[in-house]
């Protein structure tokens, strides 16, 4: 894990959420590394549509797993998404707003940054 990452600002990549803890390694942030496969790299405020979306492609993040120490997320929730699973939504319609000062410049590999600023939550 790379903990001198920047975002795609080129700034120090700033934490996405504490509570709910989010990221790969659940330090707060959307770092990543060669463990992560799904690149969790993309800082999201949930929205209901996105969070129904992405259940039904088989992964439900309303369910609250204990064994996982994971609460289940609800609309307004901030979480590092896997860049795919984003850029699907964003193909659908039903992208959730991010914050960039949050998301890894790694994203840019994935989506583009005329992309995320569509999308930029405009009061984070």
């Amino acid at each position: 894990m790379d903990t001198s990452a920047k975002n795609v600002l080129g700034t120090e990549l700033q934490t996405c959420s504490t509570n709910p803890l989010t990221g790969y390694y659940r330090n707060g942030c959307c770092h990543t590394g060669p463990q992560d496969s799904g690149r969790h790299v993309i800082c999201a405020q949930m929205t209901e549509e996105f969070l129904h979306f992405t259940a039904s492609k088989g992964n439900d993040l309303m369910t609250p797993q204990p064994h996982y120490q994971f609460p289940g997320l609800k609309a307004g929730d901030r979480w590092c998404l896997c860049a795919l699973r984003w850029r699907e939504a964003y193909e659908a319609g039903v992208a959730p707003p991010v914050i960039l000062a949050a998301t890894h410049a790694q994203v840019l590999q994935y989506v583009t940054i005329d992309m995320l600023h569509a999308h930029e939550l405009t009061n984070p």
